[in-house]
């Protein structure tokens, strides 16, 4: 893995974006903004997922109205983390309009593609980078493919097909997608704002556009850059397509901050956004945010269910710790645990752990070796759920002697 390429810090709040620091993780709400108690719910639901930054639509006057409130409840529930407003169309007339919204966000995301058209598109541009001035805000210049400044796209599809060797469309809407975000982030310094205010980003959908428009955007600029899927889709597919494409760009050192935008199951879980980004950063070695529960996939040596049930139980028993543990044992993301399956990889993994244990295959002795820091602790034996009680006690144990206070 490559080292990260070294761009310029941008505070947002209380976190840090770029200059060296850890890669951020990103969330955005899908409430109505209007409903303040809500969307601070969620909000804060988000933040204990792991979400370092959460972004929320502000694309009415209710919404710009309720932002205010939004930060007020957070702040009541000891919820430090910054919001993010996403403005299209609007985003000068509502900042301008209600003040104490401005004030409350900490970042404003404008895309260029719908911030106005000809003199109006500079104007209102211009507009907002004075708002996010006067009140210490951030931006994010958010460039979008499906939402391209269509002056600049006819003007480079015409220049294109006038040449000898005319290029693929694709290549020259990354074009655009590229000089949209630079030519943005001249404006924002034209109109006064420093590098130290500006994060630029270039969504599209498909992952092979993404790292190419992402590698060039990192050969010619030192701004941060926000890494994501415009969509990403649900499920499987979802997360298959968001690490495909951002794996390989943080591998590469390019990136600052991630969002991965999956579309939730109906009444799905939020949360699962942020959850998926955070296994990204981890799983390069990028950020530690949670013990890593390595289980055995299963094979014709595994046919009970045993493992799956104390793999299951334990991601569960950890999940509901972690927020307790991250106050009170400091470290503790760092825990690695294994629950293996059989005898053919169950040792050798379980000592490679911080805590393993060893299931029994199909035909085995009914015996599960326990493992710490690579030496036999104990065999528990007894009913499935004997054994998952006892190998949690032997976590719990674990995580108070090495990760207490």
């Amino acid at each position: 893995m490559k080292s990260r390429l070294m761009t310029t810090a941008v505070n947002v709040g209380n976190i840090t974006i770029g200059g060296g620091a850890p890669v951020v993780v990103q969330a955005m709400t899908n409430t109505d903004t209007s409903n303040a108690e809500a969307t601070a719910r969620q909000c804060a639901e988000l933040a204990a997922a792991g979400a370092e930054l959460v972004r929320i639509t502000v694309n009415t006057v209710g919404a710009a109205a309720a932002v205010q409130d939004i930060r007020r409840r957070l702040d009541d529930q000891g919820w430090a983390t910054p919001l993010i407003g996403d403005f299209h169309y609007n985003g000068h007339v509502l900042l301008r309009e209600n003040p104490e919204c401005a004030a409350a966000l900490a970042k404003y995301r404008i895309n260029p593609g719908n911030v106005g058209r000809g003199a109006r598109r500079d104007e209102n541009f211009a507009e907002i980078c004075a708002i996010a001035i006067e009140h210490g805000a951030a931006i994010r210049i958010g460039v979008n493919g499906g939402s391209l400044d269509t002056a600049l796209v006819t003007a480079r599809m015409e220049e294109n097909a006038n040449r000898d060797n005319p290029r693929v469309s694709e290549e020259v809407l990354n074009e655009c997608l590229v000089e949209s975000a630079l030519g943005s982030t001249d404006a924002a310094l034209e109109c006064g704002l420093g590098t130290d205010s500006v994060v630029l980003s270039a969504k599209v959908s498909s992952p092979p556009q993404l790292i190419a428009v992402y590698r060039e955007l990192a050969a010619r600029t030192r701004q941060p850059l926000h890494l994501g899927l415009t969509e990403a889709g649900m499920g499987v597919r979802g997360l298959v397509w968001s690490s495909s494409a951002m794996a390989i760009l943080l591998a590469e050192g390019i990136g600052d901050t991630i969002r991965v935008s999956l579309t939730p199951e109906p009444d799905g879980d939020r949360n699962n956004e942020v959850r998926a980004a955070c296994e990204i950063l981890q799983a390069l070695g990028l950020r530690s945010f949670a013990p890593s529960v390595v289980a055995c996939p299963g094979c014709g040596r595994t046919t009970s269910s045993n493992f799956q049930e104390l793999a299951k139980k334990v991601e569960e028993h950890v999940r509901v710790r972690l927020q307790d543990w991250r106050s009170t044992h400091p470290g503790v993301e760092d825990l690695t645990l294994a629950v293996m399956g059989c005898i053919v990889n169950g040792p050798g993994e379980s000592k490679a752990a911080d805590i393993g244990i060893s299931l029994p295959g199909t035909g085995e002795e009914p015996r599960c070796p326990v493992y710490v820091d690579g030496q036999q602790v104990t065999i528990l034996q007894g009913t499935n759920n004997e054994i998952a009680d006892a190998f949690v006690v032997i976590i719990d144990d674990y995580v108070e002697e090495r990760f207490g206070r």
